[in-house]
């Protein structure tokens, strides 16, 4: 049974930094990319940063420069390491596991930047 386990959410003031983790549980998580998406109220779901097969990383232009993405395939990890949060941050973030056509969601976890 696939399981991904999605942490570190809370609030915090601006410029404020939050550690999110994502634990895959049923998958060789070596073979898959790890998106991180979010969702703000009312808003659509949008994707914030991957993590490669090949331990690269790609980021949404509004992220670049405070948010990285890493990922320990020993320990079927991914961490989404976000610096210089603002309140536009706020969001649900779900990660999102996929290779070859199959993919699988965390139940997400809520952030909340506000003063």
């Amino acid at each position: 049974q696939v399981q991904l386990v999605d942490s570190g959410g809370g609030l915090v003031q601006p410029g404020e930094s939050l550690r999110l983790s994502c634990e895959a549980r049923g998958i060789n998580f070596r073979l898959f990319a790890v998106d991180w998406y979010r969702q703000a109220p009312e808003k659509e779901r949008e994707l914030v940063a991957t993590a490669t097969v090949d331990n690269g990383a790609i980021y949404a232009d509004f992220v670049k420069g405070r948010f990285t993405v890493s990922r320990d395939n020993i320990n079927r990890r991914s961490t989404l390491q976000m610096n210089m949060l603002e309140p536009e941050d706020t969001a649900v973030y779900y990660c999102h596991v996929r290779a070859r056509g199959s993919g699988w969601w965390g139940r997400g976890t809520r952030v909340t930047v506000s003063s």
